[in-house]
């Protein structure tokens, strides 16, 4: 018997075990150790969890609207009532609470899970042929370390302190001795918050060395690292990423909480007043450590956010294009020096501290710098399209907006790279629209588009394009409406921190109007035309419609489950890469025979084939090889 076939019968008796493989429920939906159910448990979680920081927002958003005014429906719910004042109005402490609890879900509970917990799940062994992750056990407890720190995240709203309210970035010292006056330290929520980001932390570590782990050893046969669709690469630099920055930000969580809890001093420095008291601290501690850790950390993060967004388009522009993915060797490069450079470039959010002229003009050149990889990125994305019989598709729209969206958050953000200018702009508006814009309107709508691409291999059917429609133009439309003007105000000098939307200095400068000093006026209001705090109102009325925007989506999701059209093949898209190769839905093992790969990811119109598209594991034909024969 032939090697081949004896591994073909091999991979046939797996199959018969698969369809035997029925676990009791608890098992196989709960504590699973399939790849695909704990990527579809990533998913489930991370949507609650951005649905629950996106209304987090919007009560941001009416503070900012009208600080004047009660907000609607919620002042009159009693457990809600305990946060508001007496006239039923965002406080100052509330605004401030949502805001550090909206980054921190969004960001470690809601973007990241979904893109690197969910489709890094679910499409990257199906894409290398693999049979599951390297380490099924250690993929299951990722995934509940990442529910545990969610949990424990939620928690910290109903204990007497509330969560945490000093900014997602948690800076010592405010951080470490706010809320240290209650019993019990533990119990509030800044504690909570670090111990919440250790389980997260610990979370993305494990399912980093799982993927790593998975595709350097489980690739099917023929797949060499040139064959690998350029998914697999963004997944396998995103997990490199993942292992190499996240170590140091939990050591900074736990000096933190060493800080607040054993009365260590890492980030308290000597000579630190309370009440113009001098605290009962050992002291001799630096606060700017925890800065440079937490940054080390946060900005490879956000290519954390990034490359996966990149991952999901590059697999839909060329499907929809029907032509193979444009510079595929060059993007692989420049992904791994994109994951390079993020480690080189975290002080840039420090110039405030003032790191020094030789500091800066080193961050500011790297900075720089890493704009070259990324422009390359888009730069092939956009070749790609060119002369394309291009499908808009549904996963199509999202994929091809997030290409505009996230140019424009890259080229906001390049102005940030020089300390001059950052002096100016720092947490102004201008950076949470330049930060937004590469987030929301960019990373998400990718996250969309793998949504709507990869569904029909998970449920066996498609959903509505009516209501995919319905979807996106509403929500292209609102983003931009809500962080486009955010770059006029921040360059007015709008702070991001202003719970009241600048109602404030609107008072003090009409006041100073009346008397005829217009430029008295501007000195109290920071040189803000008083008409820019209207904007407020558009941004707020573009987030609230934004939610309604996302009805549509919630229908199509759930409806189609059960109502929507079926699938008429394993491959419905026409794609060439080896997900679409396995029965649909994938079973336990996902692979009836253990696939072979002949060729490249994006072979699309090949000339000479008779259909548009060569799956990675169709063998060539006799009559091709003969044909490559005379050729050569």
């Amino acid at each position: 018997m032939s090697a081949s076939t004896t591994t073909q019968d091999h991979s046939e008796n797996d199959h018969g075990d698969h369809d035997h493989h029925d676990p009791p429920f608890w098992k196989k939906y709960i504590f699973s150790t399939d790849h695909k159910m704990i990527g579809i448990q990533y998913g489930f979680t991370a949507l609650l969890f951005l649905a629950f920081g996106f209304f987090l927002m919007m009560v941001m958003r009416w503070s900012i609207a009208y600080p004047d005014r009660a907000i609607p429906l919620l002042s009159e719910l009693p457990w809600f009532q305990i946060w508001l004042d007496d006239e039923g109005r965002v406080t100052g402490e509330l605004y401030n609470m949502f805001g550090a609890m909206h980054g921190t879900i969004m960001v470690f509970l809601g973007i990241v899970p979904l893109a690197f917990g969910a489709f890094g799940n679910y499409v990257t062994p199906l894409q290398i042929g693999a049979p599951d992750m390297a380490f099924p056990r250690l993929n299951m407890a990722s995934y509940w370390c990442y529910f545990v720190g969610g949990v424990v995240m939620l928690v910290s709203f109903f204990l007497p302190s509330g969560a945490a309210k000093v900014g997602w970035t948690n800076y010592s010292p405010l951080a470490t001795m706010t809320d240290t006056f209650y019993s019990s330290v533990f119990w509030t929520g800044q504690t909570l918050w670090l111990l919440g980001m250790v389980f997260l932390i610990s979370s993305s570590l494990l399912g980093a060395i799982n993927v790593i782990a998975t595709i350097i050893n489980l690739r099917a046969p023929g797949m060499t690292w040139m064959r690998l669709p350029f998914f697999v690469w963004a997944m396998l630099v995103t997990g490199f990423l993942l292992v190499l920055a996240f170590p140091p930000l939990e050591v900074a969580a736990i000096m933190q909480l060493m800080d607040r809890l054993a009365g260590t001093s890492f980030y308290l420095p000597t000579g630190l007043l309370e009440n113009g008291q001098l605290m009962d601290v050992s002291g001799g501690g630096n606060p700017l450590l925890y800065q440079h850790l937490f940054w080390f950390l946060a900005h490879p993060e956000v290519y954390v956010l990034i490359l996966p967004a990149f991952a999901i388009v590059t697999e839909i522009i060329p499907n929809n294009t029907r032509k193979p993915l444009w510079g595929y060797k060059i993007m692989v490069y420049s992904v791994m020096v994109l994951g390079f450079l993020s480690f080189i470039v975290w002080a840039h959010h420090m110039y405030m501290t003032g790191v020094g002229l030789s500091v800066s003009t080193f961050f500011q050149t790297t900075t720089v710098l890493i704009s070259i990889p990324s422009v390359i990125l888009l730069t092939s994305m956009l070749i790609s399209l060119w002369g394309g019989s291009i499908r808009f598709t549904v996963p199509m729209l999202f994929a091809t907006a997030f290409i505009p969206m996230f140019g424009i958050g890259g080229l906001t953000g390049l102005p940030l790279a020089f300390n001059l200018i950052d002096l100016h702009l720092h947490d102004t508006y201008y950076v949470i629209g330049h930060f937004h814009y590469v987030v929301a309107p960019g990373t998400i709508f990718a996250l969309f588009a793998g949504i709507y691409y990869w569904y029909p291999k998970q449920t066996g059917r498609m959903m509505g394009t009516v209501l995919g429609h319905l979807h996106f133009w509403p929500s292209l439309i609102l983003m931009n409406g809500i962080f486009l003007p955010m770059f006029i105000q921040g360059m007015a000098g709008f702070h991001r921190r202003a719970f009241d939307g600048g109602k404030a200095y609107e008072q003090i400068a009409q006041q100073v109007y009346l008397t005829g000093d217009t430029w008295i006026a501007k000195i109290f209001h920071g040189g803000v035309d008083i008409q820019m705090i209207d904007l407020n109102i558009v941004m707020s009325a573009s987030a609230w419609l934004l939610a309604v925007a996302q009805v549509p989506f919630i229908i199509n999701f759930f409806f189609s489950i059960k109502f929507g059209k079926k699938v008429d093949s394993d491959n419905p898209w026409g794609a060439t890469t080896l997900e679409w190769a396995t029965p649909t839905p994938p079973p336990h093992g996902n692979f009836i025979v253990e696939p072979i790969v002949y060729r490249s990811a994006y072979e699309y119109s090949v000339p000479g084939d008779k259909s548009d598209f060569t799956p990675q594991n169709q063998p060539p034909s006799e009559e091709g090889a003969e044909a490559k024969e005379e050729t050569d």
